[in-house]
């Protein structure tokens, strides 16, 4: 009666111009017609049917892709959860212990291990038990499968049995997909001895009536401070100024050392750290140990407490003596409100002045400069000597060089010439020698630009060499060598003439008679210089006269008289004594006699009994 419609369903129709038919899917009054329609098995029929086209069958369906294990069961693995029993032989307290491990099982390559949690404290090595690989399952060659793996079960690898008990819901799940019927869970067992150590030990204490909140309440901040002395004097010890706090709010006690600037000491938080400090302590018995880590109630009979603390009086703390000698101003009204006690006289304490102790200045090691080595003996970073500016600005670029010879035994050093080089800037002396071919000999710096010292100079009283200690003929000694002077520039004799006064007599009177010969048989200049009383002209007449006097004598030969007194010349300084020199050129066959000749051997001669004879060879004809 319910029904209204009462038409078929219209089961033919017409698509893109084709006539079709179709099964009805609802009948007579709109009831749904669960006959006609398609099962599951026949639509995946229906998806895999190929239509077969006029020209042969359909091609099948390509099969699906391959997925390897290590790709399929990747990040994939099984979990259990077990633990084993270990043999403690050596212990009175425990004769076993357990110890809670992991198995894990590797899905894509069938590998295991077997890793220990971290326990605190535990003693004993933790970590990876079992390294990742496959395990042995017997000596036939077998190897452990997911197959074999179950809760509630021994396993056992490498002589160690493990005890499953349970696994976590991804092994499960796995498992009971794979067919396998998993036992029931079990429970974990645990240490006894760690657990033992876990479970906090039950103390009974009987509260006392001093209420310790109230306290620090009343005397929270508040703080006593006495100024005291630690007599630390032993052999390497002194007096410490320390000073103590008490502080009210706890009965604890600090101490703090002063500290002086550059007094030489590391700046220590606390001599003392804050904490309650025992005053009589329980008698012990022989068998307990006389140290301990840490004291307690127990130990302790008496702490120290605000009474115990009096200016001029000495208190032992922690084996230490200090004697208090002052206290602050809160301190002082503290007892006086408290104790009633009004005598707070400080202690006047003497200092001793510190021992003078005098600087010893080491004896100088020979390396460096002397001023340079003597800055390390009076500061930790040695600061470079001081400089005269104004010296060094006005004699910059000034040199006084000497021509020096090596006074040595060997004949082949003695032949040998140098240049020294005395800076007047910063008095210095610099020495090179010139290299000589075919010498054997390879020249150059000898000695670098520094300072010298005279022979007997101390550290104390270093003297150095002046130029007033450089004349022709004086020996000079440098670092164990000694050296003659044999001659020098015309601009040490220039700058010590224009400097007269501050050189002395002898000094210039050895250069002038030493550098004015051999300025007699220089070449003419433009302009007339005396020279020794005579001009420029006079002297030019001079050589000419000798020149042509010489040449009346047919016997003379000019080369027998330089090898004559270059054969005299042994040390090749080019100075003769006067006597060698007269009898060298009479066995030459030079006539002394002549008026002339006696005239240019005078003019040659520096200082006494000494002829130039280089000078004299310039003079005679070529």
């Amino acid at each position: 009666p319910q029904k209204t419609s009462f038409h078929r369903s219209q089961t033919l129709g017409y698509k893109n111009g084709f006539a079709f038919s179709r099964l009805p899917t609802v009948g007579v009054g709109g009831e749904r017609l669960y006959v006609n329609q398609l099962s599951q098995a026949e639509l995946d029929d229906l998806s895999n049917m190929r239509p077969i086209l006029t020209y042969g069958p359909a091609k099948p369906a390509p099969p699906s892709g391959f997925v390897p294990a290590h790709v399929a069961f990747d990040k994939k693995i099984l979990k259990f959860d077990a633990y084993f029993q270990e043999e403690v032989p050596l212990s009175q307290q425990e004769h076993y212990r357990i110890r809670q491990v992991g198995i894990y099982y590797y899905l894509e390559d069938d590998s295991m291990t077997v890793i220990e949690p971290f326990v605190d404290n535990a003693g004993f090595r933790q970590g990876t038990l079992l390294r990742r690989h496959r395990v042995p399952k017997n000596d036939h060659g077998e190897h452990y499968h997911w197959k074999d793996l179950n809760r509630g079960m021994n396993i056992t690898m490498y002589g160690r049995t493990y005890r499953i008990v349970d696994c976590d819901r991804f092994t499960q799940v796995f498992l009971e997909s794979q067919g396998i019927e998993l036992n029931p869970p079990e429970e974990m067992v645990f240490d006894p001895y760690i657990e033992m150590r876990r479970t906090p030990m039950r103390k009974y204490i009987t509260p006392s009536d001093f209420d310790q909140f109230k306290q620090f309440l009343t005397y929270d901040k508040q703080v006593l401070r006495f100024y005291a002395i630690w007599d630390d004097t032993n052999m390497f010890g002194e007096k410490r100024s320390c000073i103590i706090h008490y502080y009210l709010a706890d009965d604890t006690v600090e101490v703090q050392e002063v500290y002086k600037q550059n007094d030489g000491k590391d700046r220590f938080p606390a001599l003392i750290r804050r904490q309650r400090l025992p005053k009589t302590f329980v008698e012990k018995t022989k068998n307990f140990p006389s140290c301990v880590m840490e004291i307690s109630d127990h130990e302790v009979l008496e702490w120290y407490t605000a009474k115990d603390f009096a200016v001029g009086k000495s208190t032992t703390l922690l084996g230490r003596t200090f004697f208090i000698y002052d206290c602050d101003e809160f301190t002082r009204n503290f007892y006086r409100d408290k104790f009633g006690i009004t005598d707070f006289q400080p202690v006047e304490m003497e200092k001793k002045p510190p021992e003078e102790v005098p600087q010893v200045i080491p004896p100088y090691n020979g390396f460096g400069m002397l001023e340079d080595s003597l800055q390390n003996c009076f500061s930790l970073i040695p600061k470079p000597p001081r400089k005269d500016i104004a010296k060094m600005l006005e004699n910059d670029k000034k040199v006084l060089r000497y021509q020096v010879a090596l006074e040595s035994p060997n004949p082949e050093d003695r032949k040998r010439r140098f240049i020294l080089s005395y800076f007047l800037s910063d008095d210095m002396i610099s020495i090179y020698e010139p290299p000589v071919r075919n010498s054997g000999i390879i020249g150059g710096k000898y000695l670098r630009k520094t300072r010298v010292a005279k022979p007997g100079s101390t550290t104390e009283n270093a003297t150095y060499y002046e130029p007033s200690d450089l004349t022709i003929g004086s020996t000079i000694e440098v670092f164990g060598h000694r050296f003659v002077i044999t001659d020098a520039d015309e601009y040490v004799l220039n700058y010590m003439e224009s400097n007269a006064e501050r050189f002395p007599a002898a000094t210039l009177q050895s250069l002038r008679d030493h550098i004015r010969p051999q300025q007699v048989v220089k070449e003419p200049a433009n302009s007339d210089i005396p020279a020794l009383g005579i001009s420029r002209q006079e002297l030019d007449d001079l050589v000419m006269q000798v020149r042509e006097e010489l040449k009346l004598h047919k016997h003379l030969n000019i080369d027998n008289v330089r090898k004559e007194l270059l054969q005299c010349d042994q040390d090749g300084s080019g100075i003769l004594d006067k006597r060698k020199f007269l009898a060298a050129c009479e066995s030459a066959c030079v006539p002394t006699n002549a008026l002339l000749v006696n005239k240019l051997i005078d003019l040659c001669s520096c200082g006494e009994d000494k002829i130039n004879y280089r000078d004299f060879l310039r003079a005679l004809p070529s």
